[in-house]
């Protein structure tokens, strides 16, 4: 399986919206990932806007960057959410930090606001985040279903959840763990994702 095992957390709180939350579940762990959802400690069991369930492997207080080689969070209303808990932001900006794979779609590029993870990174997701990216030293980007830059992956929404996964499938499959924080060519990146300043 092309990802062997790559640990990967997804964050999770109420009102996830529940494509952007259960598509990469599946996905990622159908490609080999050992995956663990990350709640906020609040409950066991988070809704997603249609009050679908999932269940919680872990709390962001009880993991660390250290315990994960990429993080998604997916959109919805549950980045407002888990912006209350900065043990959730705290978990991606500390992967972010270390050159971990940081990834989001739609309203879940807030978190990486909040992590300090869009300055000077090319970012998309939600139309309406658009003013929030920019004011925090992103340069938005809205022509395009997924933006990989650097260890940063962003997309739109909903119907962007294919080449997104594969954007993450793509990045962590890479030889070589040390070179997912240096360098890869232009022609292991998913049709239709733009790249900003490559590793």
């Amino acid at each position: 399986m092309p990802l062997n095992g790559a640990r990967i957390a997804l964050l999770i709180e109420d009102e996830y919206q529940i494509l952007e939350g259960w598509y990469p579940h599946l996905r990622l762990t159908g490609a080999g990932a050992d995956l663990t959802v990350v709640g906020s400690g609040t409950k066991r069991s988070y809704d997603s806007k249609e009050h679908y369930p999932m269940e919680v492997d872990r709390d962001a207080a009880d993991v660390s960057a250290d315990d994960f080689d990429a993080v998604v969070v997916p959109g919805g209303f549950a980045p407002d959410n888990m912006r209350l808990h900065p043990e959730m932001a705290g978990l991606v900006r500390d992967m972010f930090q270390a050159g971990k794979l940081v990834t989001s779609i739609c309203h879940g590029g807030w978190i990486l606001i909040s992590a300090g993870a869009v300055r000077g990174k090319r970012i998309t997701g939600y139309l309406p985040i658009k003013d929030d990216v920019t004011n925090a030293g992103g340069t938005w980007v809205d022509d395009q279903p997924v933006v990989v830059d650097g260890n940063v992956i962003t997309a739109r929404n909903p119907g962007d959840l294919a080449p997104f996964c594969d954007a993450i499938i793509d990045y962590l499959e890479t030889p070589d763990g040390d070179s997912r924080a240096t360098s890869r060519s232009d022609d292991r990146v998913p049709a239709g994702a733009e790249t900003g300043s490559v590793r």
